[in-house]
């Protein structure tokens, strides 16, 4: 593993048009990657949901066809809720190979494991295949990327220790959330000493714009550091974290990263009770858990721009309701180009794709009664 600790996560590239997830601009994602790799830094993730498709390919145009294959390090991930049956395992492996343009894996995961993805994954033989594929050198290290309980986690790394290590989702809002358990399922990693991979750092962007009390609180602390950067710093620290991965969707971002991770420091336990203490009061202001992954939106048989809305409710939260009339205009912009809220036939998809759990549908009616 890569000793810089920053990862290059393909999940929220800049795009050409706002409403199009597979317009990303690849002209940007070229500047970017170079900024990341001539700062030392190696490792790219992608999957095969990310942009509808278009992640794997912006990685082939923008990476794999401008570096030797020496330069850089590549994770996938076998998206279990994309792959049903044995039999097509071998031609999504292969497809994926052949979006990102290169021979093999650095790095693969099963995708977002829990109760159930673990027996759809025994079922259909997917962690033999992952075995077989090392074996054949087209993957040089397998692991899973997990969204459940530490419960579930402790059965998985028990019943499957080939496993080389785990991606979490883990930053400071959930380190003791009951329903994430991101400090659990760390602890269950450890107990196994399993290194662990880092998502969500910033828990889709919620940790970068945060409450006036708790960006005051940080500021205080050290007025130079960007909210961003205390966020996955905290996730950073960890011993058994080998990796975070940042979704970054801007130079800027880009920039702003490289800054505090080139020469990574550790929090301070004066820090770590800080971001803590700043959690306290994100929560209390913080109305849905959604970090914008878009799992929920591919396929949605109404086209509802699901996490957009609910990070209009979160503003409102957060900013009170004097942020409701900017909130409502820009919920009618939106939704010129997608379902409303209101449009929801509860079929329910969403909230099985969902790796926080979240009642959806139920979110959904509250959004319609707010925006409409």
């Amino acid at each position: 593993m890569n000793p810089e600790k920053l990862g290059f996560g393909l999940m929220r590239l800049p795009l050409l048009d706002p409403a199009d997830s597979t317009s990303i601009d690849h002209k940007a994602v070229c500047r970017m990657a170079d900024s990341f790799l001539e700062a030392g830094f190696t490792y790219f993730d992608t999957a095969a949901p990310y942009h509808n498709g278009h992640s794997e390919t912006a990685f082939r145009e923008c990476v794999a066809k401008r570096y030797p294959r020496n330069a850089y390090t590549i994770t996938n991930k076998l998206s279990l809720f994309m792959v049903q049956k044995a039999e097509e395992l071998e031609g999504f492996f292969a497809g994926q190979l052949e979006r990102c343009g290169v021979d093999y894996f650095d790095y693969y995961l099963l995708h977002a494991m829990n109760i159930d993805y673990l027996d759809l994954a025994e079922k259909i033989g997917a962690f033999d295949f992952a075995a077989q594929k090392k074996a054949e050198g087209k993957i040089k290290h397998v692991g899973f990327s997990f969204h459940s309980s530490a419960e579930v986690l402790d059965e998985i790394l028990t019943k499957h220790p080939e496993m080389e290590y785990v991606q979490l989702q883990l930053n400071y809002i959930d380190w003791e959330d009951e329903e994430v358990q991101s400090g659990k399922c760390y602890e269950v990693c450890v107990k196994h000493n399993k290194p662990v991979i880092v998502m969500e750092p910033v828990k889709g962007g919620l940790l970068v714009n945060i409450p006036g009390e708790a960006d005051a609180l940080l500021k205080e602390a050290d007025a130079g550091m960007s909210a961003a950067s205390w966020a996955i710093r905290f996730a950073a620290s960890p011993d058994h974290v080998v990796m975070v991965l940042s979704g970054m969707s801007s130079e800027e971002q880009m920039r702003d990263n490289i800054s505090f991770m080139k020469d990574f420091k550790p929090l301070t336990e004066f820090e770590n009770e800080l971001v803590l203490k700043a959690a306290g009061i994100i929560r209390s202001r913080q109305r849905i858990a959604c970090t914008a992954c878009r799992y929920c939106v591919d396929g949605c048989p109404k086209n509802i721009a699901i996490p957009d809305y609910f990070k209009l409710i979160n503003k409102i939260s957060q900013y009170g309701e004097t942020h409701l009339p900017d909130a409502k205009k820009a919920y009618a912009r939106k939704t010129q180009d997608f379902g409303r809220a209101s449009d929801c036939i509860h079929c329910l998809q969403c909230e099985k794709r969902c790796p926080q759990n979240l009642p959806v549908t139920k979110y959904l009616e509250e959004t319609a009664k707010v925006l409409e």
